[in-house]
């Protein structure tokens, strides 16, 4: 394995240091700009060895496991540096597609901490690990405690190894709800359902609200409910919301901004609600997402909830069948806020429509880009963009955007 010494000229968006040798980027994790590194390895990513010449950005990770563990990659990083780099991948990723835009600020939404986790359970010479994967690895980090999580999954890696003496290896998914802990299963051999009676009781033993196994709930104590804006929905087994409450409560006040005083908005990949709700507090709400169960549960809220205006959901695959411009004629504005593959299908249609506003959210800034070139090149004009931190000291970023239409 060969040594180098190279200097960090800047930040990749993987959140590794980027140097260049004989005309090639080099790409060394745990590393910042202006740094002289010695580090090695052969071929463009190389593993760091020693800092020879720190950055007076660089500060101690707050967390025992940085540096193995593969969750975090940026806890070494100062505050301002650090938000201004997560700005620039937004502002990157438009560039390259011909949309010179400035971010207009981040927002800190990590507030408490993520309140969802996938961990990994092993059974390995007579004990269970339960954790994250290594830094680019395959191997398992046996972990005691996350920093960056919840207080509620505080006990998440104990049960992630009780459930591992029972049902051997495993992934195990838990969400902090207002009514206890969520907890989804994949389990890598199938159980029948003789086997049911014997794993509903880990949900007393562990103190959690509910078990699903491989799809299918296995015992309820109490149903999961999360808080969105005025409603409470029950929340599907191994369903979505964002990673956290600050983070869905952030986005929705953004996208409400977004749409002003729009009396009627369709709001698309609408999962269980969280912006729906909010804006049927102003104005009519149509509401489409391809999850049924995410469908039901927000239209049994809608139930339940008093003094919204008209919401109305239907589920429906976006990217197969997005809705067209004569079925957004009604529409002031529309709301998407797609998986990281990105909304292509619908922003075409969109760029084809007579709508005056969009609202795009987005989780990954390149599919972003690529749907606001799409709505740009149909009359759109990019007012805003804000990006959102939730997933606190990692490469991920958040961007909500505000088009108007000006011909």
């Amino acid at each position: 394995m060969t040594d180098h010494t190279l200097h960090i000229d800047d930040m990749g968006r993987r959140g590794e240091g980027i140097a260049h040798q004989d005309g090639r980027a080099i790409f060394i994790p745990g590393t910042l700009p202006g740094e002289t590194v010695r580090a090695a390895g052969d071929g463009e990513r190389l593993a760091l060895g020693e800092i020879l010449e720190a950055s007076p950005d660089r500060e101690s990770p707050f967390c025992k496991h940085y540096g193995r563990c593969g969750g975090c990659q940026l806890q070494h990083w100062k505050e301002e540096s650090y938000r201004n780099w997560k700005m620039s991948l937004v502002e990157q990723a438009l560039s390259a597609r011909g949309l010179e835009a400035k971010v207009s600020g981040i927002i800190d939404a990590h507030g408490t901490g993520r309140r969802r986790v996938a961990l990994h359970v092993r059974r390995r010479d007579g004990g269970v690990t339960a954790g994250y994967m290594e830094a680019r690895s395959h191997r398992l980090l046996d972990i005691d405690t996350c920093p960056i999580l919840e207080p509620a999954l505080d006990r998440a890696f104990d049960i992630g190894r009780l459930i591992g003496v029972r049902l051997g290896d495993c992934d195990v998914a838990l969400t902090s709800t207002l009514t206890g802990l969520d907890v989804s299963v994949k389990a890598e051999r199938k159980f029948f359902a003789q086997e049911h009676a014997n794993l509903a009781s880990l949900v007393s033993e562990l103190r959690i609200a509910r078990l699903s196994v491989n799809g299918e709930v296995i015992a309820t104590a109490v149903t999961p409910r999360i808080a969105t804006g005025c409603a409470e929905v029950a929340l599907p087994p191994g369903g979505f919301l964002q990673a956290t409450a600050e983070g869905e409560a952030v986005l929705a006040r953004l996208v409400q901004d977004g749409v002003g005083k729009s009396k009627s908005v369709a709001d698309l990949f609408c999962g269980t609600g969280p912006f729906a709700f909010r804006l049927a507090e102003r104005g009519k709400v149509e509401a489409y997402d391809s999850d049924r169960a995410a469908i039901a549960a927000l239209q049994s809220a809608v139930k339940s909830t008093p003094g919204l205006k008209p919401l109305v959901a239907a589920a429906r695959d976006l990217f197969r069948e997005p809705l067209v411009p004569n079925e957004m004629k009604g529409f002031d504005a529309v709301v998407f806020d797609p998986p990281r593959a990105g909304a292509e299908a619908q922003a075409k249609q969109l760029a084809r429509s007579a709508v005056n506003t969009v609202v795009a959210v987005s989780c990954d800034a390149s599919s972003f880009a690529r749907d606001a070139e799409i709505l740009v090149g149909g009359g759109y004009a990019l007012k805003q963009v804000t990006a959102v931190d939730q997933f606190k000291w990692s490469s991920h970023v958040e961007t909500v955007a505000v088009f108007r239409r000006e011909r």
